[in-house]
């Protein structure tokens, strides 16, 4: 196997205490993730498409509904396409589920945060 095969990478926000847990545990098991904290580095629509392939969820099971910002882009609305719901979560980033954890081609979130063992297998 390739270096680039193991490469770790979690969307992160450093001020969840989810997304930090997540992130204890991947250094706890030893791996070197890259960070990417994605309120900062967004994904672009590609990649969260990407993203969604590897969950096997569809966009609207990503998006964080507690989030005022749901309300107000009134995203409960079920006429909306997945293209809209990922172009929302690009535009927002803040409505993304996290942490996610890839690797492998492999994609979990981290709720629990022990969830991000699943992809370490």
């Amino acid at each position: 196997m390739s270096k680039q095969e193991h490469k770790t990478w979690i969307y992160h926000n450093p001020r969840c205490s989810k997304s930090r847990h997540a992130l204890q545990i991947l250094n706890e098991q030893g791996i070197d993730a890259d960070v990417v904290e994605y309120l900062k580095e967004p994904p672009d629509f590609d990649m969260l498409q990407k993203i969604l392939q590897m969950l096997g969820i569809a966009p609207r099971d990503l998006i964080r509904k507690g989030e005022d910002l749901y309300k107000d882009l009134q995203l409960d609305r079920s006429e909306l396409s997945d293209d809209e719901l990922i172009q929302a979560m690009v535009d927002n980033p803040k409505l993304i589920e996290r942490p996610i954890v890839i690797r492998n081609g492999k994609a979990v979130i981290g709720r629990p945060p022990e969830k991000v063992l699943d992809v370490l297998t």
